[in-house]
Parts: structure tokens; C-alpha cells; sequence
């Protein structure tokens, strides 16, 4: 064997691996609609009413929140809970004017006769995960209800959820996300959809079917009892909420998703915090992974909890195998390193398969979510190429998030901004937040745009061939996600002169 046979076939080995690895992913997705329409009239109920209402913590962390602080604090003020039951810690890690802020928003709220205690750290300790570990200490509540900065909790939350806790083995209830800024733009359009999916179809399917599910960090309670049994919040992993979840299902300890409760909240609305979001997500969810997955494979958990666990720890190393794909798919092609003859039964059959498995699944998902939401599947088909497109864009950031958690590469908890969406100062704030920012060039965005260009090269290549013609259209969209990708990120890194646009508004 020469040393291009060699070559060829370790081509075709990486090639079918991940190629392999993404339609079994694929698949999960098609298990996923399944459980859910199999398991969706399972709706919890609360078994009982609390005779007399139980005292509640609401714990609102946040760091450098200038622009959101404020409401949220208000916000919280307007639940409708027994006054003398109701204590809410704000948790500021702050080094900017939120601290004031945040200070002086407290200070009317205790005026108004709230239990309201303002905690400020001068470091970051533990980031969030630290924050609200920090702030128990002083929690009365037996229950703790937590809010990240930019959500805004409606008046009757408290009380439509505390009742699913008369079961004494409920330790967390989590709402479902609503988006403010939905139709903002393209990109907050299509995060909202993929959101969609996660809690309209993902969290249901494993809720109700009998599987794990996680805790999404914000917008939901805890039972105070269960997170100290479960071992409290640790900052081993940038995904503090995914491994508290863990480590109290594996005590015995049960979730309660309630999809018809929502809390709306602010998306990303700039391609650099989107990437900064998901790059978090990512490297905490492969952290959680290394940290629990033995331990949930070694429990004694039902076996499709652990199937359903290791589909959803390990669901981030899909971008790795994209990776590996788009950037072998043209000379896998050339060399015709692609498994089975072209042109045969058996090929169709396979592209068949892998069509079906790695691109139908996602549309399927998606699709399931907005008609299962909005009664409505037909709006979504024309955000679907570009629901792939966006994924493709950002495979590059978010594999160097799993390369960095699987080499143990430390890094720092990266807040997402908000600019108090739904607002009528949301535009300035975000014309504020610009010309305030100093952000530092990264190589990543020209990378991507390296990669926006080879497909685009490979796809043009690809027409002279017959052989190869079908896959132009993905080459297409796939350089169109890479060019969208890198080109808002070089825009998110543009130097601007400073504008006289105030930081905050003037109490």
C-alpha cells in the first residue's frame, strides 16, 4: 500500500466517522418528536395546595447590567406573593454603574416596605454559579426563585408555580422563555426558533417521558433543601445550571416543566454575544459532560435516562463533526471517497439515509416546535436554509469551545449583554453599549471567512461535475453561514468614535 492508498483511506475513515456521528444525532432529534407526541397529554398537576403559602427567595443575579438592573428589580417588586413572605437578594458582582443603580432601585423598593437585601462583591468568585451560592446564605426562603437580569417575570409566577412543590420530591420547576426581541432581526429571529425547540419539544419530551432534563439558569425555583443535598451550586463548569441538575436527579430528586408558564427575556441581538452565548453554553456543556456523564452511566438510573443523558451531554460535539465534514466534503468527493458506487442502488439509498437523518431531522424539529407554539409550521420553512446556514456559521467557534473544555482550558464567565430590550431606550442603549465597547480582534472571524470561501470555491468547483453537482446548493449555504458569521463579527469588532450617548439614565 503507497502512501496515497494510506492517505485515502484515513480519508474515508474520518470522512464515514462523522458523517456517521451527525445522522445519529440526526436521528436523536426524530426520538425526541417522537417522545414528545407520545408523552405530550402528560401535563403535571400540582398534587395539593399549600395550606398556608411558604416563604420565598428571589434571587436576581447579575454583573454589569446598567441597562436592565433597574427593571428587573421593579419587575420583582410587582409579583403578587404575602409581602411577609417574600425576600428578594440582589446579587451584584458589578464593576460599572449598575452598582448605583442597582443600590439606589433596592433602596426604594426597602422604602416600600419589600425585604430586600442588596449583596455586592467585589470579585467574581465562582461567577454566577458563586454569586448565588453566596447569596443562600442569607436566603430565609424555603423555595428560591431566580431571575437573570434581562428576564421580566409576570405578576403570577410565584403562585402558579409554588403549588407543583407540594410533592416533596420536586426539587426545581422551570417556566418557559419568551423572547421580547423575537423580530428584532434575522439572527434574533432564528435563535428564537432554536430556542423554540428546545423547550417546546426537547424539555417536554424528556419531562414528561420520564427522563432527565436540566435546569436552564434562570426562570424557574428550587426547592433550598434539594440544592443543598445535591451538593449546592459549584463553578467547576460554565454551566452551573446543567450540573446542579444533574447531580439532584441522580439523588432521586424530580423536575416539573410547565411550557403554558413563560418568562420573557432579551436575545443577543449582535453576532459576537450570540457566538460569546453559545461558545459558553458549548464549553460548559462538554465540562458537564467529563464531570457527570460517568457518574449518570454508573448509576442506577433507568437505561433510557442514560441513553437520554448521553445524547444530551454529549449533543455539543455535533460541531466537531460538522467541522470534520465541511471541511473534508469536497476532497472526499474528488478522490471519490464517499462509501459505496455512484450511481448505484445502494448509493441512493445511502444518500437517501444520510439526507433524511443529518437535514430533515432539524426541519422536522423545528417545524414540530412553532406548530406545537404557534399553531403555525408554514412561516418557519423560510427560515430553515438559514437555520442550517447560521449552524454551519458558528462550528468554528463553537469546536474550539469543546477543544478547550476536553484540554482543560480555563476561562472565565463570559455575561451575555443586554440592552433592555422592549424598551423605548433599547436602541440607544445599544448605540451606547458601541461606543463604549473595546473589544479585541480575534484570528476566529477571518477563519471563518477562510471558510466562507473555500465552499464557496468548492461549490463552484463542484458544478463542472456532474457527479458532484447535487451537493453545490449545501456548499452555497454553507459559505453564505460562514461569510453572515464572520461578517457580523468584523462589524461587532470595528472601532467607533466615542458618541455623546449617556450610560444610564439620571435617577
Amino acid at each position: 500500500m503507497n502512501w496515497l492508498e494510506l492517505g485515502q483511506k484515513i480519508l474515508i475513515a474520518v470522512y464515514t466517522f462523522a458523517l456517521v456521528m451527525v445522522c445519529l444525532y440526526g436521528f436523536h432529534r426524530y426520538v425526541l418528536v417522537y417522545l414528545y407526541y407520545r408523552h405530550r397529554r402528560k401535563a403535571p398537576r400540582a398534587p395539593g395546595q399549600f395550606e398556608q403559602l411558604p416563604r420565598i427567595t428571589v434571587q436576581l443575579p447579575m454583573y454589569n447590567e446598567q441597562y436592565v438592573a433597574e427593571r428587573i428589580i421593579e419587575q420583582t417588586c410587582r409579583i403578587d406573593y404575602p409581602r411577609d413572605k417574600f425576600q428578594i437578594q440582589v446579587l451584584d458582582d458589578s464593576t460599572d454603574d449598575t452598582v448605583e443603580i442597582a443600590a439606589a432601585a433596592v433602596e426604594r423598593a426597602r422604602a416600600k416596605g419589600f425585604d430586600i437585601e442588596f449583596i455586592h462583591r467585589d470579585n467574581r468568585v465562582g461567577y454566577k454559579a458563586g454569586a448565588l451560592e453566596n447569596g443562600l446564605k442569607t436566603a430565609t426562603g424555603e423555595f428560591v426563585a431566580i431571575f437573570d437580569a434581562d428576564f421580566v417575570p409576570g405578576e403570577h409566577i410565584i403562585k402558579d408555580a409554588i403549588q407543583y412543590f407540594t410533592d416533596e420530591r420536586v426539587c426545581a420547576v422551570q417556566t418557559r422563555w419568551e423572547h421580547i426581541n423575537r423580530t428584532d432581526s434575522l439572527l434574533t429571529q432564528s435563535q428564537a426558533i432554536y430556542l423554540d425547540g428546545h423547550f417546546a419539544i426537547e424539555h417536554v419530551a424528556r419531562n414528561r417521558s420520564g427522563r432527565f432534563m436540566c435546569f436552564n439558569g434562570t426562570a424557574g425555583m428550587w426547592r433550598k433543601s434539594a440544592i443543598a443535598d445535591s451538593g449546592g451550586w459549584q463553578h467547576d463548569t460554565l454551566t452551573e445550571d446543567m450540573d446542579l441538575s444533574y447531580r439532584a436527579q441522580l439523588k432521586g430528586w424530580k423536575f416539573v416543566f410547565l411550557p403554558e408558564l413563560t418568562t420573557p427575556a432579551e436575545l443577543p441581538p449582535e453576532m459576537n454575544a450570540f457566538k460569546a452565548q453559545q461558545f459558553r453554553w458549548t464549553k460548559g456543556g462538554a465540562q458537564t459532560a467529563m464531570k457527570m456523564l460517568p457518574k449518570v452511566l454508573l448509576s442506577k438510573a433507568p437505561l433510557k435516562a442514560k441513553v437520554e443523558a448521553f445524547f444530551q451531554l454529549t449533543c455539543f460535539s455535533v460541531h466537531f463533526y460538522v467541522l470534520i465534514l465541511v471541511t473534508l466534503l469536497f476532497p472526499a468527493m474528488c478522490v471519490r471517497a464517499l462509501p459505496m458506487e455512484e450511481g448505484s442502488s445502494m448509493r441512493v439509498i445511502f444518500d437517501l439515509a444520510v439526507f433524511t437523518l443529518a437535514t430533515v431531522s432539524a426541519s422536522v424539529f423545528y417545524i414540530a416546535s412553532q406548530y406545537e407554539l404557534f399553531r403555525d409550521w408554514r412561516s418557519v420553512l423560510k427560515f430553515l436554509p438559514f437555520l442550517m446556514a447560521l449552524g454551519i456559521g458558528i462550528c468554528l467557534s463553537n469546536t474550539k469551545a469543546l477543544l478547550e473544555a476536553i484540554f482543560g482550558k480555563q476561562s472565565e464567565f463570559v455575561r451575555t449583554p443586554k440592552y433592555g430590550a422592549g424598551t423605548d431606550k433599547y436602541h440607544t442603549h445599544k448605540q451606547a453599549a458601541e461606543a463604549a465597547r473595546k473589544t479585541k480582534r480575534h484570528i476566529l472571524p477571518y477563519v471563518e471567512m477562510g471558510y466562507g470561501i473555500y465552499m464557496a470555491t468548492c461549490a463552484a468547483a463542484s458544478l463542472m461535475s456532474i457527479r458532484s453537482a447535487m451537493a453545490a446548493p449545501f456548499m452555497i449555504l454553507f459559505a453564505v453561514g460562514f461569510f453572515y458569521v464572520s461578517i457580523l463579527s468584523f462589524q461587532g469588532h470595528r472601532a467607533r468614535a466615542p458618541k455623546a450617548v449617556p450610560v444610564r439614565e439620571k435617577q
